[in-house]
């Protein structure tokens, strides 16, 4: 896990410094500075449970954006959207985003899970085996990585890896493959759909070094590394319960790797919330589009909005934590908002209830991320995401 710090510190001093520098808008575009005061706070909203359920908007969402956008469409305040979700493009998800909320949203105000693998260049040129599902290839691209096999692209080339599914399994037996280059590293961009797949393939790939067409008699350990996005156990779409997420897949990975071999698994990265590199990679942006919109003063209070209260809360209130001591950057507080119009409900079951017995709230977090029952504790609960904005708003001191 020191990766991500090491990342982290040598990302965010030289992004601010960009930062400071820009002044042109998005696209090349300059935005014309309204009446109203620069801003010096910004927002990061979960999509997920707080702007839609599934393939729905909540209205909710309208209307906070009908303070946040002035007459001409532009955003009042710096934004950026911060979501677990990794199964789509970044432009994909802005346009998604544009069409649902009615004003246009950049690609560069969209942080996806795996966004901040960006980060780790160390591992761009290895031979990476990708999980996941939908544009698996052009998202590991597009974070930098160059050479990406697919579990599907693995298992055509070891069709007898893949044997739970019995309309499936090879009716002859393949002649052995030597010639397929030997695995360097597994990505893990977000839950799979064939999950007995997936799982099978990616111990296959750590337990023999990369070489799946071999057998060692000892499995090796440090193994391969292990880059992974979206820890989330949970997820709320039109669905009256939550639903497993990338974090629940991850959990059975873990699982099954201990108990193969009798060894923790280890992550060379882990990001997406409530990872703190995901909240420093997010302040970076709203710094760098509060440069190019022309407000030069610097922002200083951001605003977290989520539904979750172990992925949003827990990390906008560890991050905050991060700001009291850190000395570089421009931001001071980070102040977490929880909505109940997705996975946290007062008054259903969910991550905030009670454990059997009494004992306080179920921890639904990752192992790797440690926990603080202090950290679930949002520093305001509201309805929905239109009373979160009103909040902030009524706090800076701007017309409602």
């Amino acid at each position: 896990m020191a990766a991500l710090g090491e990342a982290a510190a040598r990302w965010a001093p030289g992004l601010w410094r960009r930062a400071a520098r820009s002044a042109t808008g998005f696209g090349g575009r300059r935005f014309a500075s309204g009446s109203q005061s620069p801003p010096t706070f910004g927002f990061l909203l979960d999509i997920d449970g707080v702007l839609v359920r599934g393939h729905q908007v909540i209205p909710a969402a309208r209307e906070a954006f009908r303070r946040l956008v002035d007459p001409q469409g532009q955003l009042r305040v710096p934004v950026v959207f911060v979501t677990n979700a990794g199964n789509i493009l970044q432009c994909s998800k802005a346009q998604e985003l544009s069409a649902l909320l009615g004003f246009q949203v950049e690609p560069d105000q969209v942080i996806l899970s795996h966004s901040p693998m960006k980060l780790f260049s160390q591992h761009h040129d290895k031979r990476m085996l990708v999980s996941g599902q939908g544009p698996l290839v052009e998202n590991a691209r597009a974070l930098g990585f160059k050479h990406v096999v697919t579990v599907d692209e693995l298992r055509a080339a070891f069709p007898v890896l893949d044997m739970v599914d019995l309309q499936r399994r090879p009716k002859t037996a393949p002649l052995p493959r030597n010639d397929f280059p030997a695995i360097e590293g597994v990505l893990l961009l977000g839950e799979p759909v064939r999950w007995e797949t997936s799982l099978q393939l990616i111990m296959d790939i750590l337990l023999s070094d990369g070489n799946p067409g071999t057998g060692l008699a000892m499995a090796p350990y440090p193994h391969l590394p292990v880059l992974a996005s979206n820890t989330d156990l949970l997820w709320m779409a039109e669905a009256k319960m939550p639903r497993f997420g990338h974090g629940t897949f991850l959990l059975c990975l873990e699982a099954v790797y201990r108990k193969v071999t009798g060894r923790e698994l280890c992550y060379a990265g882990l990001m997406g919330k409530p990872s703190l590199l995901t909240y420093q990679y997010a302040e970076g942006l709203l710094a760098r589009q509060a440069a190019r919109r022309g407000w030069a003063a610097p922002i200083r209070s951001l605003y977290a909005v989520g539904d979750n209260p172990m992925s949003d809360i827990y990390g906008a209130n560890l991050f905050h934590q991060h700001l009291q001591t850190r000395r570089e950057g421009a931001a001071r507080s980070c102040a977490s908002i929880l909505v109940c119009t997705g996975v946290y409900s007062p008054r259903a079951w969910g991550p905030a209830a009670p454990a059997l017995g009494g004992e306080g709230p179920p921890f639904h977090g990752h192992r790797d991320l440690g926990f603080n029952p202090g950290l679930l504790q949002a520093a305001h609960v509201v309805s929905d995401v239109h009373e979160a904005v009103r909040l902030v708003l009524g706090k800076e001191g701007w017309a409602l």
